[in-house]
């Protein structure tokens, strides 16, 4: 029997949203480093413009941090029924071409156009045609990347940003993980890619020179992923309208934590990078989790539920600092920190169509 035809899948992503959206309504700001969040002694930088990033200013960054790397960034208040308004062009633009459409946040979704409604044969073409109307009807660009799953078509996203496109065809897929460092692997968080490097592993081809005996023993469950990636190899279907349950942070140590102040410095930092998601998908809820994996890998969780969703990012950490400090002492140092919100009121859609988590 003959193999299926490859899927066309495109994952586009948008330069610099919500700094982009701000240059764009305020002429004034065009070519200034500037961060959209909070500039405040515990604000967080939710993303920022290019010229920012020349810096090394980040999202999920600290206001105070950012500040120190650039002296001259200007924050701007972020707006996000404006935000939202623009990416509800965006999606429109995008289900002229297919209804099979997997939102992420505001400002990134992947697009099933192997069958699509212009009937249009050619997935590069279709991604071209998508960035021409999104930058003539929004004024903003987008980068794309176009190629037979999810997995490498977001990577492709972000190869020629800003403004660029990035094709890989079937036949160039394992070449093209090969050659990526395992750290921009989708799925492959800087606590393990740490781990990865201590094993001699840097790159795909490192990573598909191991077997799966090996990455059963060093990664476990994650394991298949791990080798079907490295192969190119992708199925997950783009999904149409998942909801999420949830979004959350967390971090795994190198040494487990006991020391108050240490616990705390961490948490913060989990907070503030979970508020960066937070906002970026517009996700709030009304329950604070706090959880604790402890050097036995006995793992705990405590939460608190408030009337209304949190709003600030001073609420969240807050909660979480309080969460945390009423565990104190540790019977154990801790060897992982998370930190989410439940209860969500939000009707955006996350990648796994349940639960949005990050790993550190």
């Amino acid at each position: 029997m003959d193999s299926p035809a490859p899927r066309k899948i495109i994952h586009v992503d948008m330069d610099a949203y919500y700094a982009s959206v701000e240059q764009r309504d305020d002429p004034s700001l065009r070519g200034l480093p500037i961060a959209v969040g909070g500039g405040g002694p515990r604000g967080v930088v939710a993303t920022c413009s290019y010229e920012a990033r020349a810096f090394g200013v980040r999202s999920a960054m600290p206001g105070a941090r950012a500040r120190r790397l650039c002296p001259d960034l200007l924050f701007i208040k972020p707006r996000f029924e404006v935000y939202r308004a623009v990416s509800g062009q965006i999606r429109e633009i995008f289900a002229r071409f297919t209804d099979i459409i997997q939102p992420l946040s505001l400002d990134e979704a992947y697009l099933d156009v192997t069958v699509n409604k212009p009937g249009i044969a050619s997935a590069t073409r279709v991604a071209q045609e998508i960035r021409r109307m999104i930058r003539a009807e929004t004024g903003l660009t987008a980068s794309a990347g176009v190629s037979y799953n999810k997995l490498i078509a977001k990577l492709a996203s972000d190869q020629n940003k800003p403004d660029g496109i990035c094709v890989v065809p079937p036949a160039e897929g394992a070449a093209f993980i090969a050659a990526m460092p395992v750290r921009r692997i989708h799925g492959v968080g800087p606590v393990t890619a740490r781990r990865m490097q201590a094993l001699g592993i840097e790159t795909g081809a490192d990573l598909r020179a191991r077997d799966l005996a090996f990455l059963q023993a060093h990664f476990g469950n994650a394991a298949d992923f791990y080798y079907r990636a490295a192969r190119g190899e992708d199925d997950r279907p783009v999904r149409e309208r998942q909801s999420r349950k949830s979004v959350s942070v967390e971090d795994t140590f190198f040494d487990d934590l006991i020391d108050r102040d240490a616990l705390v410095t961490e948490l913060d930092r989990i907070a503030a990078s979970l508020w960066s998601r937070i906002e970026k998908a517009q996700a709030w809820g009304r329950t604070v989790v706090l959880k604790v994996k402890f050097a036995d890998f006995r793992i705990i969780t405590r939460s608190r539920s408030f009337a209304a969703p949190v709003r600030s990012a001073e609420q969240l950490a807050q909660a979480g600092r309080e969460l945390l400090l009423a565990q104190l002492p540790l019977p154990l140092g801790a060897r992982l920190l998370g930190l989410g919100v439940h209860n969500l009121e939000a009707e955006e859609e996350s990648e796994d169509g349940a639960q949005l988590a990050f790993a550190l």
